[in-house]
């Protein structure tokens, strides 16, 4: 995919309306014996935000995941996108995942343009309303992991999200102990699954439009 090309595309797409909720069933987890996972909440969702980055390396436009550390939580060890809650200091969820990409992998904030965002997205597990922010950074930026929040730093080609053979499904039993039959992206040989990877189906939906373009 062509930088320039694809860049000017999603500042257009972002404007009309978003495949948004069926883009996202395609990705979504059931339990083993295919009924969906149904989680109740006594309270409000909190406000989120998370980063795809696109920049271009080599002719490659390529894109930042972290790998979350281990810890007790409910997104120990997963594969994610970099950004993380709402603060009162923030202007709004755009400047949440600016200041998360920033803390967690050093993304100057100053060098990113904004191109848009995807449709606001429920993460159910963690009873977050997140909003996937997209921009662009004109260089090949070197990422500084954080080393509390961050385990490791993969930067997949974008192109990886719509082949074919990137995309599997197979049995993830989680920290509750619940078996997940799971749709995935294989992205450089990581498991991206769950919210994510429900996040990034509507990008693979956008994505296919400028394929065919």
């Amino acid at each position: 995919m062509n930088f320039d090309e694809l860049t000017r595309f999603l500042e257009k797409r972002v404007q009309l309306p978003m495949p948004g909720h069926d883009a996202h069933q395609k990705m979504k987890p059931t339990l083993a014996n295919g009924a969906p996972l149904k989680l109740k909440h006594s309270t409000p969702p909190r406000k989120g935000g998370v980063l795809i980055l696109l920049y271009e390396d080599e002719g490659t436009v390529r894109f930042p995941l972290i790998q979350r550390p281990n810890y007790e939580g409910i997104h120990s060890g997963q594969m994610a996108l970099p950004g993380g809650r709402y603060e009162e200091e923030d202007k709004d969820q755009y400047a949440t995942a600016l200041r998360e990409s920033n803390e967690e992998i050093g993304v100057d904030q100053a060098k990113v343009k904004i191109i848009g965002s995807l449709s606001e997205f429920f993460v159910a597990a963690s009873n977050y309303m997140v909003l996937p922010v997209i921009g662009k950074i004109d260089f090949t930026p070197q990422f500084i992991p954080e080393p509390r929040e961050v385990h490791d730093v993969v930067t997949p080609p974008i192109s990886q999200l719509v082949d074919p053979i990137r995309l599997k499904e197979k049995e993830i039993t989680v920290r509750s102990g619940f078996k997940m039959q799971c749709p995935y992206f294989d992205l450089e040989g990581r498991t991206v699954w769950g919210a994510t990877a429900m996040m990034l189906s509507e990008m693979v939906e956008i994505l296919k439009e400028f394929d065919g373009s």
